[in-house]
């Protein structure tokens, strides 16, 4: 394997070659949105793209995966979910497995592989670590919908911050439907490097918090100042965790998310 290019299955024609770009982009693997890093083809016409975490493996049987989070599973990487096509969902985000997932033949658990490679901890700034948690109704509730248990979330070690990974995708596929739709040219105002522009549209709604709109997190028994604190890192840290779930978890990728954001 040349350096920073890989021989790939799914595009046996060329070699994919590693990039770094801020327009979305859906991958022809797992048929979901990235950002960032992207494993491209460079020949004009193809527009073939996979996250890293869909480029690697590079057969289409490599061995078993282990998550933490189901540690009797063994996770089997598959180019289609077995099963009728819309029968089969992602356990960590809760989306429609459409391309490639890894699948747990005894339990019948499915992870995209963007979620099975979710970072455990994430670094929102101003000493603020995010941990990833399974789904759990006993958890705190999401500083997006309000509610608990949907699906795995970051939390923050205080408490006072939480981000179910499936509100993150609502807001990608409500904000980027169109992303990858028609090759060369996106909906929703972005057309990709070549097709005669670079603008991205924003992922509306990602700085609002439902504990802000009911007026605070006054039911949960918080003080005004943990609840400020709360708000001060959430912006950062839904930027931090949409940059994750995208199959970049860096900062730079972070930086541009921000600027991605509308109210």
């Amino acid at each position: 394997m040349r350096y920073g290019e890989v021989a790939h299955f799914s595009h046996p024609q060329h070699r994919l070659r590693l990039e770094h770009h801020d327009t979305p982009f859906r991958c022809d693997g797992c048929r979901e949105v990235g950002i960032g890093a992207r494993f491209r083809c460079p020949h004009p016409g193809c527009d073939h793209d996979l996250h890293r975490q869909c480029a690697l493996p590079l057969s289409p049987s490599p061995p078993p995966l282990r998550h933490p989070f189901y540690p009797r599973c063994a996770f089997a990487f598959l180019a289609r979910a077995p099963g009728a096509p819309g029968s089969r969902y992602c356990n960590a985000c809760g989306r429609d497995v459409a391309g490639y997932v890894y699948h747990c033949r005894t339990c019948g658990f499915d992870l995209h592989p963007c979620c099975a490679a979710l970072p455990h901890a994430l670094d929102a700034g101003g000493g603020v670590r995010l941990y990833l948690h399974p789904d759990s109704k006993a958890g705190v509730a999401c500083h997006r919908c309000g509610h608990r248990g949907r699906s795995w979330s970051y939390r923050s070690h205080c408490r006072s911050f939480s981000l179910h990974v499936a509100c993150v995708m609502d807001m990608l596929v409500e904000s980027w439907h169109g992303v990858g739709r028609h090759k060369g040219v996106y909906d929703g105002g972005l057309v990709v490097p070549g097709g005669g522009g670079c603008r991205v549209p924003a992922i509306r709604g990602a700085a609002k918090s439902v504990h802000a709109s009911r007026g605070g997190y006054a039911s949960w028994g918080r003080k005004k100042g943990k609840v400020k604190r709360c708000c001060e890192i959430a912006g950062f840290a839904g930027q931090v965790v949409i940059s994750a779930v995208l199959g970049d978890p860096t900062a730079l990728i972070a930086g541009v998310i921000g600027s991605l954001i509308a109210l």
